[in-house]
């Protein structure tokens, strides 16, 4: 029996005393040939006196010895294809499939409007401040607006919680969805208007199916309620997804589904994230630290005699080389790529920092040890933490694991 088309095919003719036919013996071998390769069935003729071809295939294996095709320069893997080759194998469902999607378009249209936002008249402050009692940029609140709009319209999310807003907030049931998602639409908003690096980031979770509520715009919420909103608070280790979106000289979306970190580059001649970057680890250790020295007379001696470490530059005869953009995820992203620790401490103005745990610090704490990195609060990792509050500060180091346990021997 002859199986496949893969293997090619050897014919042999073998002649007997009978005669098939008036066709020589090569034409009957050749028709019959014809007929086999074609998939048809062989006509079988009633042999008659005389010399007779019997038409014999004999299979042959044939090792392919060519070298594997190489990848062409036209071929890219968007975004969207490389989320839908995961929910194929998996890692995630349908459902988170287009929350991620929904949180890449609103990116796209935050990146437009950063990069328009002096044309735009978008640059100042919108005069009002935010729960933290921080100015609010006028991108700040447009952001804001975007994301909450994309996440809405998805009809995925079940409730959203914003840097911006003061409580989270749960979607109407008619759009009604299964995650949480928690984010900052903005971040790094006070160089906006030097056009210096901002960007968003997020974090998933499943949702606390006994704390679901329906909230109409026009209910006000009760305490009961207010606590049963504050309780969808999820320790980083319950991440299902995190990320962030920087806008500089390209906007780079940055994600995790807990399979590695994969950095995908917005391609203005496309307008679709491409996939550049996969399964992104962080040095083990690095030369390059990100802290905002301006408070360091705040600082606890502990911290002071680190950072003073850091400066000397020893038997190498090099001391560690100081980078602060003033953005989180600016900051981030290169200590990503080269190594070293970023760190916002606490202080005698900010007794517990700055940065936000629920919404800043877990996502990036839970891409940085995708990435085989560290994120630590000076003394425990910060996945660990169980918010209390939806706007709960922590202090942040993050970065190489190396530099990261070195400064936590410092501060024990």
């Amino acid at each position: 029996m002859i199986t496949g088309t893969a293997a090619p095919l050897k014919l042999r003719c073998i002649s007997s005393s009978h005669s098939l036919s008036s066709l020589t013996p090569f034409q009957q071998c050749n028709s019959q040939a014809k007929s086999l390769l074609s998939g048809s069935p062989t006509i079988k003729r009633k042999p008659s006196t005389g010399s007779a071809v019997r038409c014999m295939a004999v299979e042959t294996t044939v090792t392919n010895t060519a070298p594997p095709k190489k990848k062409s320069s036209y071929q890219i893997e968007t975004l969207t294809g490389w989320l839908l080759k995961q929910e194929i194998a998996g890692e995630i469902d349908a459902e988170l499939t287009i929350v991620l999607s929904s949180i890449s378009m609103a990116c796209k249209q935050i990146a437009s409007l950063v990069q328009r936002a002096s044309i735009s008249n978008l640059t100042g402050v919108q005069g009002a401040v935010n729960i933290q009692g921080e100015d609010q940029k006028k991108l700040d609140v447009v952001s804001n607006e975007v994301f909450s709009n994309c996440l809405r319209s998805s009809g995925r999310t079940g409730i959203i919680a914003s840097e911006e807003e003061d409580v989270p907030v749960a979607v109407e049931e008619s759009y009604s969805g299964n995650y949480i998602v928690v984010f900052d639409p903005l971040d790094g908003s006070s160089n906006i208007d030097a056009a210096v690096s901002t960007g968003s980031i997020f974090g998933i979770y499943h949702p606390n199916d006994e704390c679901l509520v329906n909230i109409d715009e026009d209910s006000t919420l009760d305490s009961e309620t207010q606590k049963c909103i504050v309780s969808v608070c999820q320790p980083g280790t319950n991440l299902l997804a995190a990320g962030y979106c920087m806008y500089s000289s390209s906007v780079i979306f940055v994600l995790s589904i807990g399979t590695g970190v994969y950095s995908f580059t917005l391609d203005p001649m496309y307008g679709e994230f491409v996939l550049t970057q996969e399964k992104i680890q962080i040095p083990k250790s690095g030369k390059i630290y990100s802290f905002n020295e301006g408070n360091y007379q705040m600082w606890d001696e502990k911290l002071k005699k680190y950072m003073d470490d850091l400066k000397d530059p020893g038997p190498s005869g090099k001391p560690y080389s100081a980078r602060y953009i003033g953005s989180l995820v600016g900051d981030f992203h290169r200590t990503l790529l080269y190594g070293g620790i970023y760190g916002y401490p606490r202080d005698a103005k900010s007794k517990n920092g700055k940065l936000r745990l629920l919404y800043e610090c877990a996502p990036m704490s839970y891409l940085v040890e995708q990435a085989g990195g560290k994120g630590s609060d000076g003394h425990s990792r910060v996945l660990d933490i169980v918010p209390t509050e939806i706007h709960q500060r922590v202090p942040l180091y993050i970065g190489s694991t190396e530099e990261v346990e070195k400064l936590e021997k410092y501060l024990a």
